[in-house]
């Protein structure tokens, strides 16, 4: 299956004239994420029972599918990564080297996963794990759906991966800063709002650690300098402040738990519907 993300050079004729047997064409270009999600979704209409997804820029082995649906065939996996031998790829920069090592440490730890290779955009999936999965963003999916996974139970596994000679320059981004930003962005997203309490939390804690070292630091100056009568009066005002931003940020953090659990049980809801229309629709004549 080919997903044609409103290309203008022809994609789907190219496609078509190559014996490709299903092209899904979006009428305009929404996006990585967007065109993610509707193949899936096409996928699972379509009956598949493993689904493995690959960039278009033809980065990954084809010849690695075997070793991507294996885990999954043994059913020690929902969701397998391909991951690439990064530090020996020779067409990334240093600086990219860097930065995906970095990443991938950052989201592995928020996301309770072990993959090396968070970014890694060749992937299979079980039938169950791709019911199950919802994007949020518009922009990548590789992050979202490993924070999402975790935060789900799902069982997430890597297997090492070859990568072919540089053919184009992504696509996805115009520079490494809007890439960073963009991705930090979703990361942030997703990880408060599958794991709201810890993360409102930390920020309150912040604030609330903040306004009780400055009134310790009220109360130091009252006692050690009590024959002045005024002075750092200020930093009472401002822990107490501190103090009130802590306490409301906390309490916003425990309503987005009491929305977390909601939306969990909706997923599930959505899950079970999905379930009843996949088998209403292959039980229907052609």
């Amino acid at each position: 299956m080919v997903i044609d993300d409103g290309s203008t050079d022809q994609t789907s004729e190219i496609a078509k004239s190559h014996g490709v047997h299903h092209i899904v064409r979006l009428p305009v270009n929404q996006g990585l994420a967007r065109a993610f999600a509707v193949g899936l979704d096409a996928c699972l209409k379509l009956g598949a029972d493993i689904i493995v997804n690959t960039d278009a820029d033809h980065q990954y082995s084809g010849a690695d599918i075997e070793k991507l649906v294996s885990p999954i065939l043994r059913r020690e996996a929902d969701i397998v990564v391909g991951t690439r031998d990064i530090k020996n790829i020779p067409h990334f920069s240093p600086v990219k080297k860097l930065l995906q090592r970095i990443g991938s440490s950052f989201v592995r730890t928020i996301s309770n996963t072990t993959i090396p290779d968070t970014t890694s955009g060749f992937r299979a999936y079980d039938r169950e794990a791709a019911m199950r999965i919802n994007v949020f963003s518009d922009f990548t999916y590789t992050l979202e759906t490993l924070i999402q996974g975790g935060a789900s139970g799902m069982v997430i596994t890597h297997v090492p991966v070859k990568t072919n000679t540089d053919v184009r320059q992504s696509h996805l981004f115009k520079s490494l800063p809007e890439y960073i930003g963009r991705s930090l962005a979703t990361i942030i997203r997703i990880y408060t709002m599958y794991n709201p309490l810890r993360a409102f939390t930390a920020i309150a804690g912040v604030f609330l650690v903040a306004g009780t070292v400055l009134v310790g630091r009220f109360f130091y100056f009252y006692f050690t300098l009590s024959h002045v009568q005024t002075g750092h009066i200020q930093s009472l005002i401002i822990a107490a402040v501190l103090l009130v931003i802590g306490f409301q940020v906390f309490i916003f953090g425990l309503l987005a738990d009491i929305t977390a659990k909601n939306r969990r049980v909706l997923e599930d809801v959505l899950l079970r519907i999905k379930k009843m229309e996949m088998e209403t629709e292959q039980s229907e004549p052609c």
